[in-house]
């Protein structure tokens, strides 16, 4: 036997089931309300969330005026190769964050979409991190445009990672 093929023999495996609620629901849901009730009604199970949270692992706690909190725990079937949260899983928690934020001043039946989203990873996640809180604001809301920013902390507030964001306002869904 190779070592290739003892390594992979010796190695255990994990199984992992998803489910998610019908995305129809709250996409309805969201053209009938403001922006920050919706995002209320889905951290308080009011509304399902979106499928991409529980298939990542993270859920929002709260929503204000241009500003949104979510929680996530690290998980292995987060992992990159090298036994750390893979990158994509920080990027698609900050652009929700940032894109939620913007989300929460709009007006019933407004949309938006990301235009951009710049990342920077300041330090590795693992399960042994714990609990991380991902919080996006809105640093601008223009008529046509907004500017959100995020922030991804461990429970002591240590920075893990940050992102900026601009979205396009989508008027008249």
């Amino acid at each position: 036997m190779t070592t290739e093929a003892a390594d992979t023999a010796a190695s255990p495996t994990r199984r992992r089931e998803h489910e998610w609620a019908d995305p129809a629901t709250p996409a309805a849901a969201a053209t009938e309300l403001d922006g920050l009730e919706f995002l209320r009604r889905i951290a308080d199970g009011r509304l399902p969330g979106a499928p991409i949270g529980s298939l990542v692992g993270f859920r929002p706690v709260s929503a204000e005026p241009g500003r949104v909190v979510f929680e996530f725990e690290p998980a292995e079937h987060q992992y990159n190769p090298i036994g750390s949260v893979h990158g994509g899983v920080y990027a698609t928690l900050l652009d929700s964050a940032c894109g939620c934020a913007v989300h929460s001043t709009l007006p019933a039946g407004t949309g938006y979409t990301s235009l951009d989203l710049s990342v920077r990873f300041l330090r590795r996640i693992t399960v042994d991190t714990g609990t991380v809180t991902c919080t996006g604001h809105v640093v601008h809301a223009g008529r046509r445009t907004a500017l959100a920013r995020a922030e991804l902390t461990d429970a002591g507030g240590k920075l893990l990672g940050e992102a900026t964001s601009s979205g396009m306002i989508l008027p008249g869904r």
